[in-house]
């Protein structure tokens, strides 16, 4: 009897399938439930990286866009090869097809001599001599004969020669136009990671208001701390003058003739975007609008600024309006200086051809063109 009641008070406290076995069971897994879902929270913030500051917003812009303006040297330089083996090819096609034209030519005398040959040829010269009404002329048909296969022994040799020519210039076009496709892969691989940087560099002035992304982009605070030129006194100025307007009045320095050609062009190129990769009418890069305002009078200059300031060297105290002013330790910007310790350039994707003292970013170099 005593076993059968333990057995029936075991029974009223054990737990039906899916409940708990005491009366706090329903808080208990509310708990439970709040408690992961802390934890869940908690690791979502953890794995979430934090918001940037503006300032470190600003760093990685500035960064991304010294990458981008020197990967847009490297562009540059890149379609510049190209623009040459372009020229280089087309001469070389248009070559084979003069030379082709040529021995057909060629071979076409060839021909007409020897049929005129067999056409008079299996009969004795005696013979003909004999048959000939006029000896005299017969003679003279025999001396041109003979002169013809001169030249004919004289255009099978033009023949090989042009043929040896013309397989040689066909190996070049050919051994051109390969390489001019593995330089527009590079081109195409070029194009890609500059857009990729401005897209980066879009999206983080993207989480700043219009105020911040123009004080971002205007910030004379372009220098990353890699490749800056450190020399005394080339340091930016913090203290500045104020950035003259896009229209503002050039320093009235006096320039030669080509050089105030040149600052001519470029003033017309205020308020004009920056593009990288361009040298105008519409948009310039930094070596684009050096290179077409030294055009406009009458100088080329290479494209890319690594190429730019293999000129004839100025030092900075000799600085003359028109000379072409360098800057950063790997030569990844230049302006066009105009006196009064100021410079035209294109800054930087997001900015205007401007105005700006040399004085902004670490002086590099200076190069004279002309």
């Amino acid at each position: 009897m005593a076993s059968r009641r333990h057995a029936a008070r075991h029974r009223r406290t054990t737990a039906k399938p899916g409940s708990f076995a005491r009366p706090g069971g329903a808080a208990t897994l509310a708990t439970a439930a709040a408690t992961l879902t802390g934890l869940i929270a908690f690791g979502s913030a953890a794995d979430a990286e934090p918001t940037p500051s503006k300032a470190e917003v600003q760093a990685q812009i500035n960064q991304l866009h010294r990458e981008v303006t020197k990967a847009t040297d490297v562009y540059n330089g890149v379609q510049e090869k190209i623009d040459t083996l372009q020229k280089e090819a087309n001469a070389t096609q248009t070559r084979v097809v003069e030379e082709q034209a040529s021995m057909n030519r060629l071979r076409e005398q060839i021909g007409a001599f020897a049929a005129e040959q067999y056409r008079t040829g299996g009969m004795p010269p005696e013979l003909r001599l004999a048959l000939s009404g006029d000896p005299a002329e017969y003679l003279q048909k025999a001396q041109m004969l003979d002169q013809l296969d001169s030249q004919q022994a004289a255009r099978v040799q033009q023949i090989a020669a042009a043929a040896r020519v013309l397989q040689q210039d066909r190996a070049e076009a050919s051994a051109q136009l390969a390489a001019l496709e593995l330089l527009r892969k590079d081109l195409t691989a070029q194009k890609t990671a500059i857009q990729e940087k401005l897209n980066k560099a879009q999206a983080l002035l993207n989480t700043l208001s219009e105020a911040e992304r123009q004080a971002v982009l205007q910030s004379d605070d372009h220098d990353t701390g890699e490749g800056a030129d450190t020399r005394p006194g080339d340091r930016p100025s913090r203290d500045k003058p104020a950035e003259p307007k896009p229209g503002a009045e050039l320093p009235n320095v006096p320039a030669s003739e080509r050089a105030a050609q040149a600052i001519a062009f470029a003033r017309a190129q205020l308020g004009k975007p920056y593009g990288w990769g361009k040298a105008g009418p519409s948009s310039y890069d930094c070596s684009g609008l050096t290179q077409s305002a030294w055009a406009a009078a009458g100088v080329k200059l290479p494209r890319t600024t690594w190429d730019q300031i293999k000129g004839t060297r100025v030092d900075k105290s000799q600085l003359q309006p028109g000379d072409l002013v360098f800057f950063y330790s790997d030569i990844s910007h230049v302006g066009l200086y105009i006196g009064g310790g100021q410079m035209i350039h294109a800054p930087r994707p997001g900015t205007v051809v401007n105005i700006a003292p040399i004085s902004q970013m670490p002086f590099y170099g200076a190069v004279r063109p002309g």
